[in-house]
């Protein structure tokens, strides 16, 4: 057969090593699955019932392989779909290829069906963004589309138009009247870890070795860099704070870890970043500069790839535009051993102590279930190189401390978007690539039911995801952003009785299990985990579990009462919870 736009593309995409797409098949893309459909002994279509979802599958399967992720969705609605999803690729910095459809040339601009303009919906989310006009322009344009999205970690889209996909790859429909030829290239891509500069480094380490208390803050862009990371914080003395998608950076247990920074951080963490005179920056631009250090108090050294991340939350002394592996290993021999270690034992000391009271909130006697010892007992039924994905919400809290990061375990979430639902959709993209592990997806009962269809895509490619519905039967995080604002809560909360997602499961031919008594907990999360397919355990949980900030601050305890005294209904019950949190608190 005379091969197509569709086949070269699909073709071009296989010789990149691309092996699989996800995506939702319509006619504005019948000539790319074409395409897809003759190379599909080398090129999995994974289909879903969602295209969001889709994206999201192509952003969790880049962020946890680092290779590039691919979605496909049709003209007009489709597409917009993808938008999400996408944008979750692009603020989290991981490579992906969308590829959308167009209404066929003749057509553009005569307000034609489903006519979207694509390539200018998607001017601000791709780094590479083009409509397809011309099958000379194959697959020239697909390396581009594909270098960019690689070397800049970022979103690149081609869409093509419907006459376009179907047309001869070797027809040359236009006379030629330019010195300019069709774009031809290789699947080849350079992109080497950038190598510090020995004289930012010289920097650096002078700054650091005139620090006395130094606190070291890490993120996602370290995630390969574990044992340079943990030798320059030992050397310095430093304590290692992480950001939330740089939690799997070092283990949690690991004694020079204070863990997260944050309204879902530790109070050591925040409470070193008010004490610290030198704060070090690796692989983050942490976006929450209330709880960095005030200007003026510490000064800073930061290491990341990109350099127009250098010094944007604080003035930075030392900026290193490097590879966070490479940077940390030629900065630890100019490092000499700190001789006082006092600040860093003084929150050791204090870390113990936030560990005590965190597993003393996995209470197993309270009812309703307290959703920290729900989290709990799935940290302790996983295997030890388990994958977490997590939504967004109160259930990121919940994650974030509870779920303890030990051997080769992993944790995916939407950073720097924190939209909902990712949670299933990349358990999905995740599982796919590495199906020998376990993969777990811990989710609010409002991020499920948004993507739930996409559990069905689990069942029906065979994907052993394990799935945990943390059911509060509300929108718990935005309940408690409501409260912390000194305004009661309005329409976060749905109608009693909970959904029961279970039902869903077991109709879908998965395993479901309901869970509304603690007693039945670790049994069915051991089941689910054990159970030889996709499994889903939904767990009632207290819906009045405040995600406590690590460390209550006076503004935000008056905006607490506020609320209360301006009419805050299901009084009684948050009151109950927060009391009896801080009784498990002391008692640890």
């Amino acid at each position: 057969m005379t091969e197509i736009v569709g086949e070269s593309l699909a073709r071009r995409l296989v010789e990149w090593g691309v092996d699989t797409i996800f995506g939702l098949p319509g006619d504005g893309i019948n000539g790319l699955m074409e395409g897809f459909r003759r190379h599909r002994k080398e090129l999995r279509f994974i289909l879903v019932h969602h295209e969001e979802a889709a994206a999201f599958m192509a952003t969790g399967y880049a962020k946890a392989t680092g290779r590039l992720g691919v979605c496909a969705a049709t003209s007009g609605p489709g597409a917009i779909h993808l938008l999400n999803g996408l944008y979750d690729a692009k603020l989290d910095h991981v490579p992906v290829l969308a590829l959308t459809g167009m209404q066929e040339t003749a057509v553009l601009g005569t307000h034609y069906q489903q006519e979207v303009h694509l390539d200018r919906l998607y001017q601000d989310l791709a780094a590479y963004n083009l409509m397809v006009t011309n099958p000379q322009q194959m697959p020239g344009v697909v390396d581009l589309a594909v270098r960019n999205a690689l070397t800049r970690r970022t979103v690149s889209h081609l869409t093509f138009p419907n006459d376009i996909q179907v047309a001869p790859a070797s027809e040359d429909p236009y006379r030629h009247v330019g010195p300019g030829t069709p774009p031809a290239s290789l699947t080849t891509c350079s992109d080497p870890p950038l190598r510090p500069v020995e004289e930012d480094l010289t920097r650096a380490a002078e700054v650091l070795r005139q620090g006395k208390k130094i606190a070291m803050l890490v993120g996602v862009g370290a995630r390969h860099a574990r044992e340079e990371v943990l030798a320059v914080a030992d050397r310095l003395a430093s304590p290692i704070v992480k950001s939330l998608p740089g939690k799997f950076v070092v283990p949690d247990d690991h004694p020079l870890t204070t863990g997260g920074l944050g309204l879902l951080g530790t109070a050591p963490s925040e409470e070193l970043m008010e004490e610290c005179d030198t704060l070090f920056m690796v692989g983050t631009s942490f976006p929450y500069g209330t709880f960095l250090p005030p200007e003026g108090q510490a000064r800073v050294v930061q290491i990341d790839v990109d350099p127009t991340l250098l010094g944007i939350r604080r003035p930075t002394q030392a900026p290193v535009a490097a590879d966070a592996k490479l940077a940390l290993r030629a900065l630890l021999p100019m490092l000499e051993p700190a001789k006082d270690r006092s600040f860093l034992e003084k929150y050791q000391r204090k870390m113990d102590t936030w560990r005590k009271d965190m597993k003393a909130l996995q209470d197993p006697s309270r009812d309703p279930i307290a959703p920290q010892y729900l989290m709990g007992c799935v940290d302790e039924a996983a295997s030890d190189d388990a994958v977490l994905t997590c939504d967004s919400g109160t259930i990121a809290t919940w994650a974030a401390r509870h779920w303890t990061i030990r051997g080769g375990r992993e944790f995916y979430l939407s950073g720097n978007l924190a939209t909902m639902a990712p949670g299933l959709p990349y358990a999905i993209g995740i599982q796919h690539a590495f199906p020998g592990r376990q993969v777990i997806a811990f989710v609010g009962d409002g991020g499920f039911a948004m993507l739930m269809a996409d559990f069905l895509t689990a069942v029906r490619h065979d994907l052993p995801i394990k799935v945990v519905v943390n059911n509060n039967n509300s929108y718990g995080q935005i309940l408690w952003e409501q409260i912390i604002l000194g305004y009661p809560e309005y329409a976060v909360r749905h109608r009693q009785p909970e959904a029961d997602f279970s039902a869903w499961a077991r109709a879908c031919g998965a395993y479901g299990a309901k869970i509304k008594d603690p007693k039945d907990l670790p049994g069915a999360i051991r089941e689910a985990l054990a159970h030889d397919g996709p499994a889903l355990v939904d767990c009632d949980v207290n819906p009045n579990e405040p995600p406590m900030p690590g460390k209550v601050k006076y503004e935000q305890a008056k905006h607490f009462t506020e609320a209360f005294l301006r009419g805050q209904p299901h009084k009684a019950g948050v009151l109950a919870t927060v009391a009896r949190d801080k009784i498990n608190e002391l008692l640890s």
